[in-house]
């Protein structure tokens, strides 16, 4: 796991050499343990073969391997004094799989042709590089890098559908002068990118792409109306004006010198596999995916560093623990808790230690939780928003937090993300599409539903009259999501239909949002998540898998109130399939989100601080709300009215985003 960056001249503007270092430090905490850089001058060649290039080690990690000049160097002022580079590739490493200098980056193929700077982990590199060695490859080191390298030697871009993996990674071809970004297929790994005057770049973070000063930092507005009607962004925007996220799945490619901007990227994964009606014996099917499951866990474990996991007491987080305990006795395991005094009502209900330490108990984990308090939030708000610089889904500072202790004993831990949202973990989220008797209802009921901050009648009243010419834009962007949504199809009920599309949709949208939070504050602690589930092979299997073995719609259906609905009603053939590694008590339990009382501590102990920022004259006086609303939502939650945690989350996100990439530029690299 890391951080990787890149300038690319498209014009014949040369770019900074010290640009590329300005990036990489930004993002010092993805990568604490290395940091390498690369350039690439045009027109010239060593060989016969691509442009002159030259490597260079950061200062810090110069003794790494002191072959590599050192940038800053006089190797670096002679270079750089004679030379106009078209292309700067960087690098910070987390190092996870062979810890020695040979697993620097950016790594060369042997021949020095393709250059590759790479952030991830690809968990079935040991069968690529068997397979790849029978055909002749030569293999320098033991990482999953040098992989990368030999596959787009031997296939090219469709090398990318046979990684099974998290990743993101730019690839610079110097005899084709092509460089080629690409994203895993579910997003787990970000890649943020921008053209500008002539210039292309790339990063793992939006706050590198800013901290290179090629492009001013400024929002985008339709952006901000998306952000608060979803509490995430469902284009491929961002909030701030031309930067882009490359979608999941996706790869582009541009050709420095060329004086063409960027090709549209290109979707290399098509998705899911279809429903297979041949699926329809619960106990095969759980056999199968208990199968998956097991061997996606342990794929995942491969590390040369000690491994741990979250445990949560739930049942997707134990089952992993079950699994990896059997190849590391006395796993290091962590959870993280609330303290409840003072909390009432559901919120009394989110505390999972007692669970976690049971679960602990029963498989022998070496267990440690921390313990979250009112004054926690405010405490980390500034710091968690500075590494949040692309704001998604629900609060985070449970993640921060629990992220932080295991970053203090390990640099790799397993996470259960991606199981609810493959086998239907959510029942309440699709007993409102339902009813739909055609595509058409099903997105109105959708789209209605997943304005998460305010509902449609009031969203607009939150925005100042500037913003609401931009309130077409979540439509837009909700069709644009949907237009890859499974077909219908005649051979299946129309409830498979309906719940497929459901899920496809919370998939795409809020597990992607998910994953690009979980990056940020996992990489923010310098440590590496995770998520078997999603495996490739039990993604498929999961997504083949009729819904009607997954949510028990009969049930649903009859809850015609949509109040009180059984989170047992959902993953009913995952519950099956877990019993083989856990006790049923664990597997038919209700499920119970990570989740902090925030309902009640914005009413009380963090009620202070929420007007602090929000009410600040400087707050109060910015272009896009409206602040007498604003006022009235706050109080709405202050006295009990309603409760507006999602609200005040993300104004106190965007406000803090503003005050550090707007207000104080000079703070982008702090």
């Amino acid at each position: 796991m890391c951080g990787i960056a890149g300038i690319v001249s498209i014009d014949a503007r040369p770019v900074s050499p010290e640009a590329i270092k300005v990036m990489c430090d930004v993002m010092r905490h993805r990568g604490p343990d290395d940091a390498g850089y690369v350039f690439f001058r045009l027109g010239e060649s060593r060989s016969g073969e691509g442009g002159h290039w030259c490597q260079f080690s950061d200062p810090l990690f110069g003794k790494i391997d002191e072959h590599l000049p050192v940038l800053g160097g006089s190797y670096w002022q002679n270079e750089v004094s004679k030379s106009e580079f078209a292309v700067a590739l960087g690098h910070r490493r987390l190092s996870i799989i062979d810890l020695t200098h040979y697993g620097h980056q950016p790594m060369a193929s042997s021949d020095r042709r393709y250059w590759v700077t790479f952030n991830g982990e690809i968990y079935n590199f040991p069968e690529l590089r068997d397979q790849l060695r029978a055909q002749g490859h030569v293999f320098r080191t033991r990482s999953d890098t040098e992989v990368i390298l030999h596959l787009w030697e031997q296939y090219g871009d469709e090398s990318l559908l046979k990684l099974d993996g998290m990743f993101a990674f730019a690839i610079y071809d110097r005899v084709k002068n092509t460089l080629t970004i690409a994203r895993d297929r579910f997003g787990v790994k970000p890649l943020y990118y921008a053209f500008s005057n002539g210039i292309f770049v790339f990063a793992s973070e939006i706050k590198a792409i800013l901290a290179a000063g090629l492009l001013a930092p400024e929002l985008d507005p339709g952006c901000v109306v998306e952000y608060f009607t979803f509490q995430n962004i469902y284009c491929d925007r961002t909030l701030f004006k031309s930067i882009r996220l490359l979608q999941p799945g996706q790869c582009l490619t541009v050709i420095p010198g060329s004086g063409d901007g960027p090709a549209e990227p290109v979707r290399y994964h098509r998705g899911f596999p279809p429903i297979d009606p041949s699926l329809h014996n619960a106990e095969a099917v759980a056999a199968g995916v208990a199968d998956s499951f097991a061997h996606a866990v342990q794929r995942q474990l491969i590390s040369d560093v000690e491994v741990g996991a979250y445990l949560s007491g739930g049942m997707d987080s134990g089952s992993i623990v079950a699994i990896a305990g059997r190849s590391i006795p006395r796993l290091v395991t962590f959870t993280g808790g609330f303290d409840l005094t003072n909390v009432n009502g559901i919120e009394q209900g989110f505390d999972e230690r007692a669970l976690a330490e049971q679960l602990s108990y029963l498989l022998q984990t070496e267990h440690y939780a921390v313990v979250l308090h009112a004054g926690d939030m405010p405490a980390a708000m500034e710091k968690i928003a500075w590494h949040m610089d692309d704001p998604r889904v629900g609060m985070c500072h449970q993640n921060w937090y629990v992220a932080k202790l295991a970053g203090k004993f390990v640099k790799v831990c397993l996470a259960g993300a991606g199981g609810d949202e493959l086998f239907g973990g959510y029942p309440w989220r699709y007993r409102h599409v339902l009813d739909a008797s055609s595509i058409g209802e099903f997105d109105q009921a959708c789209f209605r539903y997943w304005h998460r901050l305010l509902p449609p009648e009031e969203l607009p009243l939150l925005f100042s009259r500037d913003l609401r010419g931009y309130s077409s834009q979540p439509w837009e962007s909700y069709q644009t999501v949907m237009q890859e949504a499974p077909h219908w199809d005649a051979g299946l009920s129309p409830t498979d239909n309906i719940l497929q599309r459901a899920l496809f949709f919370e998939f795409r949208t809020f597990m992607h949002g998910f994953l690009v939070t979980e990056d940020r504050m996992s990489m923010a602690q310098s440590l590496e998540t995770r998520v078997p589930f999603l495996d490739n092979s039990l993604a498929d299997l999961a997504w083949s898998i009729p819904p009607s073995l997954k949510v028990r719609a009969d049930a649903l259906l009859a809850n015609e109130t949509n109040r009180h609905i059984e989170s047992a009603d959902g993953k009913f053939v995952l519950r099956k399939a877990m019993e083989a590694f856990l006790p049923r008590e664990y597997t038919q339990q209700r499920k119970q989100g990570f989740s902090p009382p925030d309902e009640n501590w914005y009413r009380g102990p963090s009620l202070d601080y929420i007007k602090t920022v929000l009410l600040d004259k400087r707050s109060m006086e910015r272009l896009w709300f409206d602040p007498g609303f604003v006022r009235m939502k706050l109080e709405e939650h202050f006295t009990g009215k309603r409760n507006h945690r999602l609200l005040i989350w993300s104004l106190l996100s965007f406000e803090w985003l503003q005050r550090h990439f707007i207000d104080n530029r000079s703070a982008v690299g702090q």
